[in-house]
């Protein structure tokens, strides 16, 4: 086994937002622990080409769009609005190189060995670090946290060349806009990508397998969604299936079928395919070690032990979605769990958004799941058109919908689409952890003129007390 200075009680396979917080709070409960990560860079996928660098040219393209279009109504008119996509993306990478810089430092803080290669789990247990050279490193742990994270699904007949069809990795790294751009794929990462190119001057088409956009969501904010993406020049494919794919040296073609059997070809220069991700469990070595997977995740208890002992999982590779803060709160009750103590995550009060303008975001069961589980609920909806401050902002499109059991008013689920729902979400997510109900946050006093105060209105109609409900 390793020598003296590589003996661990905990060693993470994984930097990303579960594997370095993991690492963190293992080190701060008292336990010696090593990180693990293959790329140069800490941070995982989230923080080098995935959330980070997605929210900075979200950002970045947004503010384009608005100097191109959208301060007119202020009384601010601008002309020779030009883009520099190269400044645009330098910024990007500024954002990434602080923030997985920032990740490097707590490593050193919080006294945590860092080993730059690709990890893979051997039984004692302990984990063989290969670098770049081929070179290997043993590492003995009582305990190991795998934490890979996921990676994008490739479609059979359209795999990614980097070039004309892309991953999200690529999208995000474009050095010029394409003037036409196929997104297979109607969830986050398309909806995401989708808006930042057509801002940009892109003419983006969306093609989605399902009949609505973000699948699994509130049915009448993934309407209004298509609605607003529409009005903002995206062309919406819904219920089309890609038959197949020609690509060509300068572009690509696909042959392109609806749920009615209508046949439609559509060309492009490139094609994002976000169809999804699915778990990095290639190359860890957990078949040999006897850990045990299911439909592609690793299997684990409440506690998160595989069925390997000492070996524990989070994050993408098991159960539940595939989101950077549910990966953190896996990680941080992962380690309390190696350490003895209580770790928990409540996996009905875990938000989800789409970073889209408007956005949306969603915590807890939709009318629909609550309808199919037979669940009786009432519901209240508010509308930021009829909200001071979403009309100060000329940011009127959207709503907030608060649902509640029937019977006792417990929040059981809370949809946004409008400014700023990735903020405004937590209020809900709050209430919904302490099991409070929309009367609790019907009465707690919000500052006026707010966004939030659209979110106590839905409560106010939800739990029967409705003030400014037209």
């Amino acid at each position: 086994m390793g020598t003296k200075d590589n003996e661990f009680d905990v060693v993470v396979i994984g930097s990303g937002p579960g594997g370095y917080v993991a690492a963190i709070r293992a080190s701060q409960l008292g336990l010696t622990t090593a990180v693990v990560e293959k790329r140069k860079t800490l941070g995982g996928t989230c923080l080098n080409i995935g959330c980070i660098p997605s929210k900075a040219l979200l950002d970045s393209s947004e503010q384009y769009a608005k100097a191109r279009n959208g301060l007119k109504q202020h009384g601010i008119e601008l002309s020779g609005v030009k883009l520099d996509l190269q400044a645009m993306m330098n910024r990007k990478d500024e954002v990434v190189g602080r923030l997985t810089g920032g990740v490097a430092s707590l490593m050193k803080k919080n006294k945590v060995r860092v080993f730059t290669g690709s990890g893979r789990l051997e039984s004692g247990p302990s984990v063989i670090v290969t670098g770049e050279d081929g070179g290997e490193t043993v590492l003995s742990a009582k305990h190991v946290i795998l934490a890979s994270g996921s990676e994008s699904i490739e479609l059979p007949f359209l795999p990614f060349d980097g070039d004309r069809v892309l991953s999200s990795t690529e999208a995000l790294s474009m050095d010029e806009v394409p003037r036409k751009m196929i997104v297979v794929g109607g969830g986050a990462i398309g909806l995401e990508m989708a808006s930042v190119w057509s801002r940009l001057g892109s003419d983006v088409t969306v093609v989605e397998l399902t009949p609505n956009l973000i699948p699994g969501w509130d049915l009448a904010l993934s309407k209004q969604l298509g609605r607003e993406l529409k009005k903002q020049g995206i062309a919406i494919r819904l219920g089309t299936t890609v038959k197949d794919a020609e690509v060509k040296k300068k572009g690509v073609k696909l042959s392109l079928e609806s749920s009615k059997g209508k046949s439609e070809t559509l060309e492009s220069d490139r094609v994002l395919v976000a169809v999804g991700r699915k778990p990095h469990a290639e190359g860890l070595g957990l078949e040999d070690a006897g850990v045990t997977l299911e439909k592609g995740r690793v299997v684990v208890d409440e506690r998160y032990r595989t069925s390997v002992e000492g070996v524990y999982a989070i994050g993408d590779l098991i159960h539940g979605p595939m989101l950077a803060h549910k990966a953190e709160d896996d990680g941080v009750a992962c380690a309390e769990c190696i350490a003895g103590k209580a770790g928990h995550v409540d996996y009905e009060t875990v938000p989800n958004v789409v970073y889209t303008w408007p956005e949306v975001a969603s915590v807890g069961r939709t009318e629909e799941q609550l309808t199919e589980a037979g669940t009786e609920y009432t519901k209240g909806q508010f509308s930021f058109a009829a909200n001071g401050r979403a009309l100060a902002m000329d940011e009127t499109a959207g709503f907030v919908k608060v649902l509640a059991d029937k019977h006792t008013d417990r929040l059981l689920g809370c949809h946004i689409i409008g400014p700023w729902a990735s903020d405004l979400i937590a209020e809900a997510v709050t209430v919904m952890t302490f099991r409070g109900s929309s009367e609790d946050m019907a009465r707690t006093v919000h500052a006026h003129p707010t966004l939030p105060e659209a979110v106590r209105e839905a409560a106010l109609a939800a739990s029967g007390m409705p003030l400014n409900s037209v």
